[in-house]
């Protein structure tokens, strides 16, 4: 093992991490890294890039794909553009503290975050646990100890066993934590119905869903819906579909429902 030490600017001492040598690498599980095949994505809230392109590199090489913030004025913002499955949070940031931020994010994603901090003391893990963080990892800290956690916290959130906040099919996301959905790096926002009607199809993905049943989902409260309002919701999110290159992605059964293959 090589150690290799990276200098933390807020305290001002020695990050310790180590590289594994590469005929001594465990490669993680298939299952640890992708969702159905599209690979998890994992955003670095770090004000200091040696460590943030440490970490970058290090998860890179384990099948993750990997940003960090580069504007701390447009942190919310990133997070929101890059939908990341994962983010490793820093304490002391410059304008907001990264508490601030977890408790932001928190208002709209359930996003497993945690957090890295050299002020590894018990007052701020809980703070850290009080304020919406999913684990805490005191500076210094192996490299492989830090991986080996998030394939954890991975697995626990994204073993499509159970509740779960994303549902994967042939590399199509369905977000069912802020409603959107993600194909080849592009997301489209989802309306209630949009969102309901994708969730149902997603649920049955290679099986037909009736149209009564898909009616029943959406308007399960009003006692009488016209068919043709199901036909024209169909119709525009297939619109919305074909934006992100999903052509013909919901197909028609003739007399009985739809389909997404």
């Amino acid at each position: 093992m090589t150690p290799v030490f990276l200098r933390d600017k807020v305290v001002n001492t020695l990050v310790w991490q180590y590289v594994g040598v590469t005929s001594n690498r465990q490669e993680p599980e298939e299952g640890d890294k992708t969702l159905g095949g599209a690979m998890y994505k994992v955003l670095i809230i770090e004000d200091d890039f040696v460590i943030a392109d440490s970490l970058k590199s290090h998860l890179s090489n384990w099948g993750y794909e990997v940003k960090y913030v580069e504007d701390f004025k447009e942190v919310l913002a990133k997070v929101t553009d890059y939908d990341p499955q994962l983010v490793l949070m820093d304490i002391s940031l410059p304008f907001f503290n990264g508490y601030h931020w977890c408790k932001e994010i928190r208002k709209f994603s359930s996003v497993p975050i945690v957090f890295i901090s050299s002020a590894g003391d018990n007052l701020n893990i809980v703070m850290a646990m009080n304020m919406g963080g999913d684990d805490f990892i005191t500076k210094p800290f192996d490299l492989n100890v830090l991986t080996a956690k998030i394939q954890a916290i991975m697995r626990r959130s994204y073993s499509f066993q159970g509740h779960t906040n994303i549902i994967d099919y042939n590399g199509v996301l369905l977000n069912l934590g802020n409603a959107t959905l993600s194909y080849e790096n592009q997301k489209i926002e989802l309306t209630k119905n949009d969102f309901r009607l994708l969730q149902v199809l997603f649920e049955s993905a290679g099986k037909v869903v009736t149209r009564d049943h898909i009616m029943a989902k959406l308007w399960e409260d009003e006692n009488f819906v016209d068919d043709n309002t199901l036909t024209v919701n169909v119709t525009r999110l297939r619109k919305k579909l074909e934006e992100i290159g999903l052509e013909d992605y919901i197909k028609t059964k003739k007399g009985i429902g739809y389909i997404i293959e």
